[in-house]
């Protein structure tokens, strides 16, 4: 077969030839893996083919190398691993062979799928040789042979870690790029590629940057290539500069005053994309030092391990000024287009990051460019000093800025009413939202909105909410916030007298002919929520009034024919917002009897809706209609059983959702409300579901996000269920323990390892709790003694670990009661032969938080009563 021709075909507009091309490529690959991948290596390095199929054999060939979803990922890097060893070198040879060609992408396709291999291959330590050959090609005289080669060594650094590669490479390395974008190196697009490939290389010079000459070398060779007469060489050296500001911020003391020049020059004379990654420079340093001052809480004494340089407090009396002076740089129409970014923008973003670094210092340095512009007849100067305003309303303290807004607020609300221009509107609507968020709630001590202008407040917003649609969305946030800082009001709130009106309001945006531009039907239903969930009693009939209302929109979603994929698209969202609205309502009113009993008048009538919803089947609206079912099983009761006959199959299909997990994972949520609802009246279901949430543990397919909460709800069917959980004592323990098992070892974890192997361990930990609490006072209870050993080794292991957050730790006392409690005698020699639950649960007792403290507490009564027996 002609491998060229049938590359060229899959590439035609016409598409019985493409299929019929794609379908030859598939059986080519299926018969004959080897010979596939050989002939598409042939094909990348062959210069007489033409341009397009080389291009399309080397994206196949990369393809086949790697995958986003991990256990395919995996399938295919053993399927490389096993390949005969002189397929490989063939295939290695024209790869390496195609970084001399004369195409441009060509070269640049081998770039790429040599550092696929290589990101297999180096961790097994093959192919110890590439790195070697690579740097011999840098040193070579055609230009574009360097500049391939300088690209795949970026690539290369981008997929494999550090740790396989050893140092005296990684210095061979570093110097080649480095020598690389040397100001004295003549060709244009080596120098960028090198300074790309550098930006990805950043991660390996660890040592390299503990050096004193070898950080000033390529900080001056980063510094001076942010001088390159080549737009592009400058935007990757600040992008340099961005990684290593927050890579390696405590090496930064000594370039900081150059950098500053640099990246203020940038930003005032340079091109935009030069100039928003200088911004960007001092966003990251902003957020190391956030972050440091964070975890620290300020306090550092003069020897701290970890060290913050204060350079934002340094440099603010000339870094606020030319972050000023951005703000007066924005685009006509960035408040309609959704993904617009710019200098205004950005710098206004770097502006917001300062102030919360530095808190009220950044106050009296900023006001003064606000009063000067607010008033002024140029929509820019007025747009800057509001987006000014709203910047650095998050970091400084109440005390600091509540007297300024008190000022501000009425001015505000009539620019929001009376300014000429959308752009001001926009930007004050958003900074009413941010004070709002901010300033406004149960925690602050000075109210912002008082009886006096609370009303006026409603009124500027309920009226902005029929503006343009990027204007009204900002109303509607703003509005949000302010529902939402009356949250922990108790028995009346200020709202209540304008409840209704507001309510009316929110209904009338989402019906606008324009509500789906500028995401605004969104806001305004995220917006009506809040004010539900925020209402007292006092409005608690219009709330229950308000079921009816929704159902009819849901209602009006089901009746629409033959829809294209667009406007299906758009019935998703809309019956996902809905049912989103649904499950608050629902949530509200179950929370007082009275409520809860006005609302089950519509129970019925709501749950045919939401099965109408499943109907039409799509994930999305699958997801908030499960969510809503939830709410509507947890204040139904035993009472929702009688759904179950006509819901069970939607259930039984979520729990197969393995492609969108979160819909799964949403489902396995939904069981566990409905096993609290139903107790042992789920019982007829139960084969089913354990069935399926087996099948969902033991696939490799399902993402591992999804593995804790099942274990959880192991621990919610057995406490439904009772000693008739004992069926599936033989299929669940096993599955526990030998995650278990997995999630003990955490050495050498990263942070979100650590994070997730807390959240498997809580859900191994809820399940054993759920099936000793459910077995209790049952004649059954014997056929837990054998899993016993086990669990407490478990708890000694993670004791010994040290890496138990606090809910897992509350989660094991409580395990470790549980386990007395129910076993009590049986238990209390085992308890007292383990190595650490004495020390485990004294740490417990003398703990800070008082929930892991109660655990405790009630732990230690029931292992005494077990020891004593």
């Amino acid at each position: 077969m002609d491998v060229t021709e049938v590359l060229l075909s899959a590439q035609v507009v016409d598409s019985t030839i493409r299929k019929h091309a794609e379908e030859t490529l598939k059986q080519f690959q299926e018969q004959n893996f080897p010979g596939f991948l050989i002939s598409l290596s042939g094909e990348l390095a062959n210069e007489e083919k033409p341009v397009e199929s080389r291009k399309l054999a080397g994206l196949i060939l990369k393809n086949r190398l790697d995958a986003k979803e991990q256990h395919r990922k995996y399938e295919l890097v053993q399927r490389w691993l096993s390949l005969d060893v002189a397929v490989k070198s063939q295939i290695k040879a024209c790869l390496l062979q195609t970084l001399s060609s004369a195409s441009p992408d060509a070269r640049s396709t081998a770039s790429q799928v040599i550092a696929k291999v290589a990101g297999i291959e180096l961790p097994q330590k093959q192919w110890p040789e590439l790195i070697g050959s690579l740097l011999s090609n840098v040193h070579q005289v055609p230009p574009h042979v360097k500049q391939a080669t300088l690209e795949t060594l970026g690539y290369l650094c981008e997929e494999v870690v550090p740790e396989v590669v050893d140092q005296d490479q990684v210095n061979k390395i570093l110097t080649a790029v480095v020598q690389g974008m040397n100001a004295n190196e003549g060709n244009i697009e080596v120098r960028l590629a090198a300074t790309r490939a550098l930006y990805n290389a950043l991660g390996f010079a660890q040592a390299n940057f503990s050096n004193d000459m070898e950080r000033d070398y390529i900080m001056r060779v980063v510094c001076e290539a942010t001088l390159s007469p080549e737009v592009k060489i400058r935007q990757a050296a600040f992008e340099c500069l961005v990684s290593i500001g927050s890579t390696y911020y405590d090496k930064l003391a000594p370039y900081i005053q150059d950098i500053f020049n640099i990246t203020s020059k940038a930003v005032r004379e340079d091109e935009e994309p030069v100039a928003l990654q200088a911004i960007e420079f001092w966003s990251s340093i902003c957020d190391e030092e956030i972050d440091i001052l964070e975890e620290y809480g300020g306090d550092f004494t003069a020897d701290s391990d970890v060290p913050c340089y204060y350079f934002i407090k340094q440099a603010l009396p000339a870094l606020v000024p030319m972050l000023l002076e951005t703000l007066l740089k924005q685009e006509e129409d960035q408040d309609q287009d959704e993904g617009a970014w710019n200098l205004a923008m950005a710098g206004g973003t770097c502006l917001g990051l300062v102030a919360r670094t530095v808190g009220d210092d950044i106050v009296p340095l900023v006001m003064p460019f606000i009063q000067e512009n607010i008033t002024k007849s140029d929509w820019r100067q007025r747009e800057a000093a509001t987006y000014a305003f709203g910047s650095i309303l998050e970091g400084p303290s109440p005390d600091k800025l509540t007297p300024i807004v008190n000022v501000a607020l009425s001015f505000m609300l009539t620019a929001l009413t009376n300014d000429p221009s959308s752009h001001v509107k926009d930007t004050t609507a958003w900074t009413l939202g941010r004070i709002f968020e901010f300033l406004h709630g149960s925690t602050v001590e000075t109210p912002i909105i008082t009886p006096a202008n609370c009303q006026q407040i409603i009124t500027v917003l309920l009226q902005s909410m029929t503006d343009a649609p990027n204007v009204a969305e900002k109303a509607c946030g703003a509005l949000y916030f302010l529902a939402q800082g009356y949250e922990d009001v108790g028995s009346t709130s200020p709202l209540t007298p304008y409840f209704q009106q507001i309510v009316q309001s929110l209904i009338d945006v989402t019906r606008r002919e324009d509500a789906g531009e500028s995401r605004l039907r969104t806001a305004a239903y995220e917006t009506l929520n809040e004010v539900v969930r925020s209402s007292t009693d006092e409005t608690a009939r219009l709330v229950v009034e308000l079921v009816q209302v929704i159902m009819a929109e849901l209602h009006s979603t089901l009746e629409t024919q033959k829809l294209s994929s667009d406007e299906r698209e758009k019935q998703n969202e809309l019956q996902g917002l809905l049912c989103g609205c649904l499950q608050v309502i629902i949530q509200k009113l179950g929370a007082s009897e009275p409520t809860k009993y006005a609302f089950m008048q519509y129970a019925d009538q709501v749950m045919t809706l939401f099965l109408r919803v499943f109907a039409c089947r799509s994930a999305t609206v699958h997801e908030e209609a499960m969510l809503a079912i939830g709410a509507l099983a947890y204040v139904a009761g035993p009472s929702f059983a009688k759904y179950m006959p006509d819901f069970y199959k939607y259930l039984e299909m979520g729990l197969q959702n393995f492609e969108e997990y979160q819909v799964c994972a949403v489902t396995v949520g939904v069981v566990g409300d409905i096993c609290r609802a139903l107790e042992d009246k789920i019982l007829p279901y139960c084969d089913g579901i354990m069935t399926l949430l087996l099948k969902d543990l033991s696939s490799n397919q399902l993402h591992r996000s999804v593995k804790p909460p099942i274990f959880s709800c192991f621990g919610d069917i057995a406490l439904a269920i009772g000693e008739n959980f004992e069926k599936y004592l033989m299929y669940a323990m096993p599955m526990l323990q030998s995650a278990a098992e997995l999630s003990v070892h955490t050495s050498g974890a990263d942070d979100e390892m650590i994070e997730y192997t807390n959240l498997l361990r809580n859900g191994i930990l809820e399940a054993y709790s759920g099936i000793f609490q459910g077995f209790k006072n049952s004649p059954k209870t014997q056929l837990l003694i054998p899993y016993a050993p086990h669990i407490l080794q478990f708890l000694d292991s993670m004791y010994m670990e040290k890496d138990m957050d606090d809910v897992v730790m509350k989660t094991a006392i409580g395990v470790l009661g549980d386990l007395a409690d129910t076993l009590g005698s049986n238990a209390g020699a085992l308890i007292q032969q383990s190595l650490s639950s004495k020390d485990f649960l004294n740490e417990c007792l003398s703990s800070e938080d008082h929930l892991i403290k109660e655990s405790a507490e009630w732990a230690r009564l029931a292992i005494s009563r077990a020891i004593s027996v």
